[in-house]
């Protein structure tokens, strides 16, 4: 039981926990849960990250009515945001202790309020993911089963009380991503993942719940941008929120990370380059490793190593250590400044965690290196792949258009050749071309744990899904999940599962 854990990608744990328990309810007719318009302020204040306003809004009610839950509710709400971000290990181990009171608080409520649950759910998720940013995933998991549980009693007890839906739905598709080693675990604990239900359930929210509206569209973006794929109505969406709401840095922080992830980095500066600051908001110095990111797949190394090196002298965490220490490798190492660049690399190998996926490959390049594995004939390669994930594909094209198979002598290096040439040309919608690079990089990578041929066959899958050949896209997409123990391999099973649940299987 304890070999349980629950995997999800970096970024989206952390962008979902942050809008995951964003309530705003109508108020109801339960003399223990008050919404007032005080803490409705500081709940939005929360959102937009300015902590301490909604604290000092927080503390205010409390002196006038210290026994209303939400109030109970909003403490760890913005405990939450405040350690996801800031990643604050001493605040980390003193505010634990509180989850335990927090929900002893919660047991106060009646029986026959909805939010009794619903409230004692949304408080281990918060936990949960909160633990899974500090590494303890056995913990986290258990406080996810503990919250399924629930929301399921709950939704029992109280079938109109939608709220339920909008968790249970993350949940439905979360536990439906979990890895295939994993899911005889899930079955004995009695969780019952279901991608497509889970997405419904949410969309259900989203339609018939006003109040919920907005909190449901943000959970369904984050769902089809980091495990399905999302539509053209959706990503017009994610660009009107946050011009919607100019003062929400939580907004900009959500279209710059999707954008980016979608190779849009050009749109996604301009959202980071208009993201409200202040003494009011938190400090969010991971802005300025996206602002190094994007410098990076421009090829403005200078620029990239000081926006890294201004990330590492703000940032307290303990995530993206590791990985930073790498980028200002390759800021230095792109740019031929080579006997600059080594320190970074062996820092890359001794400092930091491995909890995320950037820095268990930045730990695996900095061990490569030292093995004399890294060569200069690489750089082009990197590159091309930095300029390839910022959609600048005239650029990532150029840095390779000249190279074949032969212009490198490791198998590793002849694979990813050929899935960046598929990837450049697949993004210039040039779909026929980008076929043989793809099935290229699958062969080479037969019995291997390298990472080039699961991706291309995800990117295969869904070249053969948009073809209507499903039964093509279904061999793919299986292939793309055998593939064992690669650093990627839980993001790619995840989204190649969710499309074969798409697919019916």
């Amino acid at each position: 039981m304890n070999k349980f854990k629950l995997k999800v990608s970096a970024n989206l744990f952390l962008i979902i926990v942050l809008f995951l328990s964003s309530l705003q309810i109508k108020a109801a007719n339960y003399n223990d849960v008050r919404f007032t318009p005080k803490l409705q302020k500081a709940y939005f204040e929360i959102q937009k990250l300015r902590i301490e306003p909604a604290r000092e809004l927080i503390e205010e009610e409390r002196k006038t009515d210290p026994g209303n839950a939400f109030i109970t509710y909003l403490d760890n709400y913005a405990d939450l945001h405040y350690l996801l971000i800031s990643e604050d290990k001493n605040a980390f181990k003193e505010w634990s202790k509180k989850e335990d009171s927090r929900l002893l608080d919660l047991t106060k409520l009646s029986n026959s309020s909805p939010y009794k649950r619903f409230f004692q759910a949304e408080i281990r998720m918060h936990w949960a993911f909160i633990k899974m940013k500090f590494g303890n995933e056995v913990s986290a998991s258990w406080d996810i089963i503990k919250a399924y549980h629930l929301l399921q009693d709950n939704l029992k007890k109280f079938p109109a009380f939608n709220p339920t839906l909008k968790s249970l739905g993350l949940l439905h598709v979360l536990i439906g991503s979990v890895p295939d080693n994993y899911t005889w675990v899930t079955k004995v604990l009695g969780l019952k993942g279901n991608i497509k239900l889970g997405i419904e359930e949410i969309q259900f929210v989203e339609s018939e719940e006003p109040f919920f509206k907005q909190e449901a569209q943000l959970i369904d973006l984050l769902l089809h941008a980091y495990t399905l794929q999302l539509s053209d109505a959706q990503r017009t969406l994610i660009q009107q929120l946050p011009k919607s709401q100019p003062d929400n840095l939580l907004l900009h922080f959500f279209a710059t990370t999707i954008l980016m992830k979608e190779g849009r980095s050009e749109d996604a500066l301009y959202y980071l380059n208009y993201a409200p600051n202040g003494e009011d908001y938190l400090p969010f110095p991971f802005l300025d490793y996206l602002r190094g990111e994007i410098a990076l797949q421009k090829g403005k190394y200078d620029i990239a190593f000081f926006f890294y090196s201004k990330f590492q002298q703000k940032y307290k965490g303990i995530n993206f250590i590791k990985d930073s220490n790498l980028k200002l490798f390759m800021s230095r190492w792109l740019a031929d400044r080579d006997s600059d660049a080594v320190q970074y690399i062996k820092l890359a190998g001794s400092k930091g965690s491995t909890i995320v996926e950037g820095d268990k490959f930045a730990q695996r390049l900095s061990e490569e290196y030292a093995d004399g594995k890294i060569l200069p004939d690489q750089k082009t390669l990197y590159k091309a792949r930095y300029s390839t994930d910022g959609g600048y594909l005239t650029e990532a094209w150029d840095f390779i258009d000249n190279y074949t198979e032969k212009s490198f002598n490791t198998p590793g290096d002849k694979a990813e050749l050929n899935y960046r040439k598929g990837r450049i040309l697949q993004k210039m919608n040039q779909i026929d071309r980008a076929i043989p690079y793809y099935d290229r990089a699958i062969f080479l990578t037969q019995g291997t744990s390298l990472t080039f041929g699961p991706s291309a066959a995800l990117q295969m899958g869904y070249i053969s899904r948009d073809k209507k050949n499903n039964t093509l896209a279904i061999s793919y997409f299986k292939k793309a999940i055998s593939y064992k123990k690669h650093e990627y391999k839980n993001s790619i099973d995840n989204k190649a599962k969710a499309a074969l649940t798409e697919l019916g299987v």
